[in-house]
């Protein structure tokens, strides 16, 4: 029997529309001679469902039809599987309506991309594709992910950052820092999203205001970067995991204006999902330049712990000559298929390598031990005031 690979998409964040694309082109792209594919949609309010008709995307057009003819579960780990029971459960039926094998994750962003189904999973004991749950909190937390970066002498821009309760406290004084260590112009991030949603150029203290207000709508966690004004943008996907790894063809992906925004990445070009970007492929840099920045992305996978594959944006200063890594996505929309592709691997057997990794990194892990057996609660007494912790 074929192995039964649950395509996880949707989910409770700003990118789920960004995220029904991806997931279903992975539904689509899953080499059905090997697996067995079951798409599972994560509702906006974080509800679970399944069936047929969610394989298709122009059925979720007319979603509350499509959620009325689909089973809505809940998920249950057992040895090795994921299953998935019937909400709510029927009288005198079995309601264990499918078991998953492996789970593939296309989730983006919130409640997915960081760390959170991925912890889900392993509490669960089930094989998953992609990065684990530490390399996706890093690769989610762009503060945190330049702070790692740069404690490993891996370029990044100069940057600060700041809370939204420290802002409703003092904006002043953060508005002085700011000014005071990067100047402007300066580009403003919600820390934890992606999709370039909730970002914008500041070129004035009440511009800076405005955008922290803005990106503090998504997320409680600001950063704030130098802006590169003499840029070129050039991206690049790796698939491997902490030992070995691999580089796509790069990519320039072109831009409407002086950062690439939600538009430049999902409504350019013919086709839906950012595989439609306006886009150099193979970006048209030095060799010199290209390996740099194979390098530097091979490092940054391999310094968050990164697995599967993920795209690694960089900025490039055309000015200096410097090379910047700007962010890692641990799920990156569309899988960067398009970058594989154009290096010679089809979507099918990208699927399959990602697949194939998730089950070697869950079969090492069987290895470990995870239980220590000893007889201490045997030796407690006082009714548990006592033996405690120290």
């Amino acid at each position: 029997m074929k192995p039964n690979v649950g395509v996880f998409f949707g989910g409770r964040s700003v990118e789920h529309e960004v995220s029904i694309i991806s997931g279903l082109q992975v539904v689509h792209a899953i080499d059905a001679d090997l697996y067995r594919v079951t798409p599972v949609y994560i509702s906006k309010t974080g509800e679970w469902y399944i069936g047929d008709k969610l394989s298709e995307i122009d059925n979720f057009k007319q979603l509350e039809t499509l959620l009325s003819e689909s089973t809505e579960v809940m998920p249950h780990g057992d040895g090795g599987q994921l299953e998935l029971y019937r909400v709510p459960p029927a009288r005198l039926k079995n309601n264990l309506i499918e078991k998953l094998d492996i789970v593939f994750p296309v989730i983006h962003g919130t409640n997915g991309e960081d760390g959170t189904l991925q912890g889900l999973l392993e509490m669960a004991g089930v094989p998953y594709a992609g990065c684990d749950v530490s390399a996706s909190v890093i690769g989610m937390d762009k503060i945190l992910t330049k702070t790692l970066l740069r404690g490993n002498g891996i370029p990044v821009v100069e940057s600060e950052s700041c809370r939204m309760e420290a802002w409703y406290r003092d904006r002043r004084a953060i508005i002085d820092r700011i000014q005071s260590k990067l100047g402007y112009p300066v580009v403003v991030k919600p820390a934890n999203l992606g999709s370039s949603i909730g970002i914008s150029v500041a070129a004035s203290g009440s511009e800076l205001e405005e955008a922290i207000e803005n990106a503090g709508q998504y997320d409680p966690s600001i950063l704030v970067e130098r802006m590169v004004t003499q840029l070129k943008e050039i991206n690049a996907s790796v698939l491997g995991n902490r030992e070995t790894s691999e580089v796509a063809a790069l990519e320039e992906p072109l831009r409407s204006s002086g950062i690439l925004n939600f538009a430049d990445k999902y409504q350019g070009g013919k086709t839906k999902g950012i595989g439609s970007t306006d886009r150099v492929l193979p970006a048209e840099i030095p060799g010199e330049l290209a390996d740099r920045i194979r390098r530097l992305a091979k490092e940054t996978f391999s310094l968050i712990g990164a697995s599967g594959v993920v795209r690694i944006d960089f900025l490039v200063d055309e000015e200096s000559g410097d090379v910047f890594v700007n962010e890692i996505n641990t799920i990156p929309g569309s899988l960067a298929f398009y970058l594989w592709e154009a290096s010679g691997v089809s979507f099918a057997e990208l699927t399959t390598r990602v697949i194939k990794l998730a089950l070697e990194r869950f079969r090492e892990k069987g290895k470990r031990t995870y239980v220590f057996d000893s007889n201490l609660l045997s030796l407690q007494g006082s009714g548990g005031k006592l033996g405690s912790k120290r």
